[in-house]
């Protein structure tokens, strides 16, 4: 039964056996396939001719040998060259219980255009597999699986904040309205804040830095009596409200800030937004931070989603959008020297995720177009070789080393997840989905954090090159063969990632221009 971790792989395999089939056919049809018995008659005999006197009968020998090596080369042509095996999409199994279990929604095959589609056969041309590359398949793949599910579920937090970071206001009239609720009551509420100068702590100093501010809409004087300037079509004209304020002929009303934003029926600001934001996305949000509640996971959404910095990355001319926000400082100098460090981490990062995000995407596929090609070369592999044992079990060994790939992958994700999680999950968690918190900047937080990205980012490649020099020291004879495999999956992905950050140089160039120029000033 054969088995694959993504739908291209499963694609790329069936195509690479169908080719396999087809050179194998050209090399039977062509006689080519016999040419190693003559090759391996010959070397016996120049092996036996080489050695001296004392070697006894040369004939007798050079026979037994020439004997042994035909038996192997038909055992070899039998069990790893002959296809056998149907190759077809509906033998794949998928482990739902898993699935469910960490949280993970997986299609059925037979439910998508893939399953459809290519089921058993590609241009009408179906694939066979010898019986050998079955086995070592089912083996490769079920130890790689038994493995991976030793793991722990944990979600990946890198994953996620990439999907929160892509997520933008698409709706330009809900935007022009985000714009609107922040000149009309987030402008005015915090001006009467600066002039009201109250005594409270840094929790909500901090939560009186964006446009639903719990402390805004709960405190008198504030959201409560600050309204739109502009009538809504989804707030009815109230006479009593909206005394001495013009009725227009759509009927719209002018609400109160509060009533703008927490009214329900997808009338209010807030839910309009939240339903912006793709619901998976608030799922695997949900699974993570699971002892935070729904209302404090979908409040730091919406405010990642409404803040300047989310919307400038994606803004055209023509667009409006209200900037808000403010900046504190503090003279220190230890402060001010880990902000220093943080900012210039930053700007790294601004290179280094999206090469990181390229990277951990491009793995897999480089890893099933290697396979791909490894499945494409066993005929010609086998024939040249004259049929070796030593070859058939380099090429084995590095058929289970590019499937245990997956594996490390997995688990350096695991490790980056669990430890962002288990040092930051709870005290960083309103950084991440928010805007920058000055203290967690003032401590060493964001530098470790920044720092660990970079390390975590080379395991990606380290992991599997480390196991594919422990495989060559395990045996001397496959090492070469497995330390090239492993190169060139290094250099594939490694392309990838730097074509990822490349999109981002020109950002982090403007950055530390920026940057210059405000310490010149």
């Amino acid at each position: 039964m054969l088995t694959t971790h993504s739908y291209l792989e499963y694609y790329l395999t069936l195509l690479a056996w169908v080719i396999n089939n087809g050179l194998w056919s050209a090399l039977a049809d062509t006689g080519v396939v016999a040419w190693p018995f003559i090759a391996i008659i010959i070397q016996e005999w120049l092996k036996a001719r080489g050695e001296g006197a004392d070697e006894g009968n040369k004939g007798i020998l050079s026979i037994y040998r020439v004997e042994n090596r035909i038996y192997i080369a038909f055992l070899v042509i039998l069990f790893a060259c002959i296809p056998f095996i149907p190759v077809t999409l509906g033998q794949m199994k998928l482990d739902k219980d898993a699935s469910l279990r960490c949280g993970v929604s997986v299609p059925d095959p037979s439910a998508t255009w893939w399953g459809r589609g290519f089921e058993s056969s590609i241009g009408g041309r179906s694939a066979h597999i010898p019986v050998w590359w079955a086995l070592m398949h089912s083996i490769s793949k079920g130890i790689t699986a038994a493995t991976t599910a030793a793991i722990p579920c944990s979600p990946d937090i890198r994953q996620i904040m990439i999907e929160l970071d892509e997520a933008r206001i698409s709706n330009k009239v809900l935007l022009q309205e985000v714009a609107d609720f922040s000149h009309d009551c987030f402008g005015a509420a915090r001006y009467r804040f600066n002039n009201n100068m109250p005594n409270i702590d840094a929790a909500q100093n901090y939560d009186t830095g964006w446009i639903g501010s719990t402390y805004f809409l709960n405190t008198a004087g504030y959201y409560d009596t600050l309204r739109s300037h502009k009538p809504r079509a989804d707030f009815p004209y109230n006479a009593t409200r909206d005394a001495g304020l013009g009725q227009t002929p759509g009927g719209g009303g002018y609400p109160t800030c509060k009533e703008w934003w927490e009214a329900g029926g997808n009338r209010g600001l807030r839910e309009r937004l939240a339903l912006s934001i793709d619901p998976s996305l608030m799922t695997s949000l949900q699974g993570w931070l699971s002892l935070r509640s729904h209302d404090e996971i979908r409040d730091a959404a919406i405010r990642r989603l409404v803040s300047p910095e989310q919307q400038s990355r994606t803004m055209r001319p023509g667009e409006v959008f209200q900037e808000y926000g403010y900046s504190s400082r503090d003279e220190s100098g230890s402060i001010l020297t880990n902000v220093g460090t943080t900012v210039g981490l930053a700007l790294g990062g601004l290179k280094l995720y999206p090469q990181m995000n390229a990277l951990k995407t491009a793995l897999p596929m480089v890893q099933a177009f290697l396979l791909m090609a490894v499945y494409i070369l066993i005929p010609l592999i086998l024939v040249v070789s004259t049929y070796d044992l030593k070859a058939l079990m380099v090429t084995t060994f590095g058929m289970f080393a590019l499937h245990f790939c997956t594996f490390w992958w997995e688990l350096a994700r695991w490790v980056d997840s669990s430890l962002l999680n288990a040092l930051y999950g709870d005290v960083g968690w309103g950084y991440r989905f928010a805007s920058y918190l000055p203290t967690y900047f003032a401590n060493d937080g964001a530098v470790t954090e920044a720092t660990m990205a970079y390390v975590m980012a080379a395991l990606f490649l380290l992991l599997p090159m480390i196991f594919f020099a422990a495989m060559g020291w395990a045996g001397m004879a496959v090492g070469g063969g497995l330390m090239a495999l492993g190169k060139s999956l290094e250099s594939g992905s490694s392309q990838a990632g730097q074509a990822g950050g490349s999109g981002a140089g020109a950002i982090a160039s403007g950055a530390k221009a920026a940057a210059g120029a405000a310490r010149g000033r």
